[in-house]
């Protein structure tokens, strides 16, 4: 038995009692167990994430010293750097290929996945859990439930969800997404129908669910929505991570090369 499988018990049932992801989790427990396995120190550990990308040594930072204070029960060395997170834009599609996304996809219930990720802009973990219960059909809303952060909020249900759910008698009960065999979509399932509806649609950017809800947020900015708005919507606890829209959205390039 691994001497050190308490620690990782306790490690576990600390993440699950803050309501942490079954990802984040995992994660945490690997650089744990990868820690006491090393027989370093906290900054001698962290040295061997250097070569790796930004997020793998964020990722080891923050599990490291979420292991030393709430299981360990010892302050971390404050002195240890944290990589700064880098900015990326996000990939973001035009209208013109998400209705081409659309088009090309003939199963019903594939094209609702998608039009569901579109024109809501909700996290893929938070789609596979939608219910029929949490949409008012007379409000035009939709309750999500326990989103990122053990958060509910509240979005707006699209007339043209509305319509296409209405047209092909698509609501049931229980969950929204389930496959023909009864069972509940997974992440791995959405991210397949993403990925084969762009490729049939002959988009040639890397196009995953989380594109959607890129575009989505992005196509509202650009209509004129404010920022505050969007960030509700979208369920950001913090405005600067909203802000990164305003850097993809085309309407205030256009307006600057229309001065030329």
């Amino acid at each position: 038995m691994d001497d050190n499988q308490p620690y990782f018990t306790k490690l576990s049932e600390e993440l699950k009692l803050r309501k942490y992801s079954k990802e984040t989790e995992k994660s945490y427990v690997n650089v744990a167990r990868s820690f006491l396995g090393s027989g370093k120190q906290p900054r001698e550990f962290l040295l061997d994430y250097a070569d790796k990308s930004r997020s793998s040594v964020r990722s080891a930072y923050f599990g490291l010293k979420f292991f030393y204070e709430n299981v360990l029960g010892q302050k971390f060395d404050e002195n240890i750097p944290i990589a700064k997170n880098d900015m990326k834009l996000p990939v973001v599609l035009s209208k013109e290929e998400v209705n081409k996304m659309f088009e090309s996809v003939l199963n019903i219930r594939h094209r609702m996945v998608l039009m569901f990720l579109y024109y809501t802009g909700i996290r893929l973990s938070e789609l596979v859990n939608l219910r029929w219960g949490d949409i008012d059909f007379d409000r035009d809303t939709i309750h999500i439930k326990l989103g990122k952060g053990s958060k509910d909020r509240i979005i707006f249900f699209h007339d043209c969800l509305k319509q296409f759910v209405q047209i092909f008698n698509l609501k049931k009960e229980g969950l929204v997404f389930i496959s023909n065999f009864g069972k509940k979509y997974n992440k791995r399932t959405i991210q397949v129908i993403v990925k084969n509806a762009a490729q049939k649609a002959g988009i040639k950017k890397r196009i995953t669910p989380h594109t959607l809800r890129h575009s989505f947020a992005t196509h509202l900015l650009e209509a004129g929505a404010d920022i505050r708005h969007i960030q509700k919507l979208l369920g950001h606890s913090n405005l600067q991570t909203t802000q990164i829209y305003t850097h993809v959205a085309n309407k205030d390039i256009r307006n600057l090369a229309n001065l030329l």
